[in-house]
């Protein structure tokens, strides 16, 4: 059926009048958040309700506009907008960072500032989409203190598709004389049944992603465009609508309760709190004594409400900080409540002596340009000491490596009569704050492989250079990649191109392991095929895995040798490195975050070596099936005395649980290069 042609007449009865049950109704949803996060660490669908409200409100607004006949600039309805959202958003964000300086593990620093980035650009869902966040971790001081901007994120970019679509809808309506609000129907009716389907679909195969993502989310706010557009048209009696009123509250309650939202959320599980939501808001200002809208209007709910943004901004903050701060990994009923009466405090005070002047300010109004200087002085707070943190922690990591080698000898400190050369007091490299970019460095260009996602990272990269002598191909996990960075020395000293080819927990192996990825075998072979077609000079790998599980320190697959035989029968010799340590089945205390607990006693956070290794290299069993294959063991390098230090050499080893510093592997260069150039009999450059 068409839409009905426009009969040209405005309808100037038709006004978007104050609903206190609504903002009630925000503030319960808001409470719902708080109160789920902060004593039961669980996702309630408050947020839901919060992104179904926000489309319900701003459809009232532009279809009143249309519908009074008032002339919409795009352009300064944004400007209005942002400028009212920005002073507390601006104001959490460089509260959050001072709070991570004063109480956060440094190794924390610099994601904190890529995501302090991010929530004020209104991208921070896109960037825990790409690091595939656990939004239910059960640790809340693990979890980064501004990741609750993801909806917000997700709000900003709505608050700006939506207009678009309500002023091109208006343009049609008035060009082909068509009714608005029909039209509209049609429109957001369409989103919403392809955005839920994409959403459903999503949400199955890669959950942890689809929480995150825009367009499965887009149907919960088209459901609330919906329920504006149809909800004048709706003539239900007094009785239903208390009925109704008082099921979807329960419903919205119950949701976080009887829902398994960890595995469900955003997929048609959601359309429990937002249905819920929309039943309260159809059921509306009943009139009677039964009704929830009773409630849901009296003062303090709505006086709440005046108050529900900037509390849902400060309460993850302060429980994440608190968190970390307390050493707890979750709150108790005492904590939790002072968690929350925080939250309270500092979201009133934000609202009334910063977020409401703000807003009554008149200067900005006069004039778009006034209003851009507004929102860029705003951002210029939080850009400021932003770009200045990262500063800092850039030129620290600049001058810790201007220090003469001989302050940080690294692994070669672990060789048999080392003498140490360098000033007694120099600092450990690298910095804690430079730990996450403690990355290979020097392979550019990459690509992602076949099977690659955001949790399963299968890449190949190489060192630039056209006219190299020879060419490496280091092959299997991440482990293998972080070992690249010797090589990677070498090819600069002796001209060799490298190629990695890798994949996240992906290590050489026989055949399907229930512990790796799915698609692992298939990466693996599929590579094996490709790399012997290259023909490289050598290929390097890691031969065990070390830290297997609780109770097996280290494993060795069994069809490793098969796989390695595929290689060295095609002619390319193989160079297996024993593999490094891996703490995080056991505790992560060599991890970076002891040596920041432990600064002045860092031998605190070594493990015994019969956590991580063997007594006997479990490779023994095989060398002499693969005599083309050189099995090295540098186990020795990383512990000494049946202890592996999280520092040797007066350089921190581990970037984190289970993976190299590349500073720490460029120490390694000089030993793996003497008997890499024994094994291959390449002459030294």
């Amino acid at each position: 059926m068409p839409p009905r042609r426009h009969s040209g007449v405005p309808n100037t009865r038709r006004k978007s009048a104050f609903r206190p049950e609504i903002q009630g109704l925000r503030s319960l949803a808001v409470l719902m958040v708080v109160s789920y996060h902060v004593w039961f660490g669980r996702v309630s669908g408050g947020v839901d309700v919060f992104l179904l409200i926000s489309a319900f409100l701003m459809t009232l607004q532009f279809v009143a506009r249309f519908e009074q006949r008032v002339q919409v600039s795009l352009v300064k309805h944004w400007l209005h907008l942002f400028r009212r959202l920005l002073p507390a958003a601006v104001t959490v964000i460089v509260a959050t960072m001072l709070a991570t300086f004063l109480f956060l593990p440094r190794t924390r620093w610099l994601d904190i500032i890529q995501q302090g980035w991010a929530s004020l650009a209104y991208t921070q869902n896109w960037l825990l989409q790409s690091q595939a966040v656990d939004y239910y971790a059960t640790d809340h001081s693990l979890a980064s203190p501004l990741q609750h901007f993801w909806s917000l994120s997700i709000q900003g970019q709505v608050f700006i598709l939506w207009p678009l679509i309500f002023v091109v809808t208006a343009w049609a309506a008035r060009r082909y004389r068509l009714h608005y609000r029909p039209l509209l129907v049609y429109v957001f009716g369409a989103i919403f049944v392809i955005s839920l389907g994409c959403s459903i679909y999503f949400t199955a195969s890669n959950q942890a992603e689809a929480y995150f993502d825009t367009w499965a989310r887009l149907w919960e706010f088209a459901l609330g465009t919906l329920v504006a557009l149809i909800l004048p048209g709706l003539r239900l009696p007094r009785t239903v609508r208390v009925v109704l009123g008082w099921v979807g509250i329960l419903a919205m309650l119950a949701c976080g309760i009887l829902l398994n939202v960890q595995t469900a959320f955003p997929g048609e599980a959601a359309l429990w709190p937002t249905l819920s939501a929309a039943c309260v808001i159809a059921a509306g200002q009943t009139g009677s004594a039964l009704g929830v809208d009773r409630i849901l209007s009296s003062k303090l709910l709505v006086k709440l409400g005046d108050n529900s943004y900037a509390l849902y901004l400060w309460h993850w903050p302060v429980l994440v900080i608190g968190l970390a701060w307390s050493g707890k990994e979750h709150a108790g009923w005492l904590s939790g409540t002072f968690i929350i009466a925080a939250s309270l405090i500092l979201a009133f005070l934000t609202t009334r002596f910063l977020e409401k002047p703000w807003r009554e300010w008149k200067w900005p109004e006069v004039n778009r340009r006034r209003s851009a200087l507004a929102i860029l002085l705003c951002a210029a707070v939080c850009a400021t000491p932003l770009v200045g943190w990262r500063f800092g922690i850039d030129s620290e990591a600049n001058g810790l490596a201007a220090h003469s080698p001989k302050d940080n000898p690294g692994a070669l400190a672990m060789v048999p009569g080392f003498v140490s050369a360098g000033a007694p007091n120099a600092p450990l490299v690298p910095s804690l704050t430079a730990l996450p970019d403690e990355w290979p460095k020097g392979l550019e260009p990459c690509q992602d492989l076949p099977g690659s996602t955001e949790d399963a990272y299968r890449t190949q990269c190489e060192t630039p250079g056209d006219n190299a002598e020879r060419t490496i191909v280091v092959f299997g996990s991440s482990h293998a990649y972080v070992l690249a960075t010797p090589f990677i020395e070498m090819a600069k000293e002796h001209n060799w191109r490298v190629v990695t080819i890798t994949g996240g927990f992906c290590p050489l192996s026989g055949g399907a392991d229930p512990l790796l990825p799915p698609g692992c075998a298939d990466f693996i072979q599929d590579e094996v095929k490709k790399i012997i077609a290259m023909k490289p000079d050598a290929v390097v790998t890691t031969s065990t895995r070390a830290g297997y599980s609780d109770t097996v320190p280290e494993y060795f697959d069994p069809g490793w040798a098969a796989t390695a035989a595929q290689l060295t029968e095609a002619g390319l010799p193989v160079f297996a490195i024993r593999d490094t340590p891996r703490f995080d089945r056991r505790g992560a205390t060599a991890g970076p975050d002891c040596i920041a607990a432990h600064p002045d006693s860092t031998a605190d956070c070594s493990v015994p070596m019969a956590d991580v290794f063997d007594p006997v290299d479990p490779t023994l069993a095989v060398r002499d099936q693969l005599p083309a294959v050189h099995f090295a063991d540098y186990s020795t390098y990383f512990c000494s005395q049946n202890v592996c230090p999280a520092v040797i050499g007066n350089v921190i080893v581990y970037k984190d649980s289970n993976h190299l510093t590349g500073t720490f592997a460029s120490t390694l260069t000089p030993i793996i290069e003497k008997d890499f150039l024994a094994f291959t009999g390449w002459k030294q450059s």
